[in-house]
């Protein structure tokens, strides 16, 4: 992964922030963020919606406070924005990722 990094929070759990090529094959790139009780259990959770290829090395990108903000106030505790992302952009449930990709590619 490009882009990445993790920060735990003072109750245990850690949020995940990947910068992920988006599945459409459009070339462009996401900033995902993953809420969970470890960082292998947030890389797993991204695995099993349809991201294959994710991995974290090292903490060269953590997750900002707005958007650990972001990722605690979804009831999924997954959302994704486009990267590098413009102002006005809001975070997306990661549903809409898939819309426009049907099939993804491992």
């Amino acid at each position: 992964m490009a882009d990445g990094g993790f920060v735990r929070l003072p109750d245990g759990s850690v949020v995940v922030a990947l910068a992920v090529p988006r599945p459409d094959a459009s070339g462009r790139t996401v900033r995902v963020l993953v809420h969970a009780a470890n960082r292998p259990r947030a890389l797993t959770r991204l695995r099993n919606l349809g991201l294959r290829a994710v991995y974290l090395r090292g903490n060269a990108a953590p997750p900002t406070p707005d958007e650990i903000s972001a990722v605690l106030h979804h009831p999924e505790g997954v959302v994704w924005r486009s990267a590098p992302c413009g102002l006005t952009e809001s975070w997306h449930p990661m549903t809409a990722l898939f819309r426009s990709a049907p099939t993804l590619a491992s």
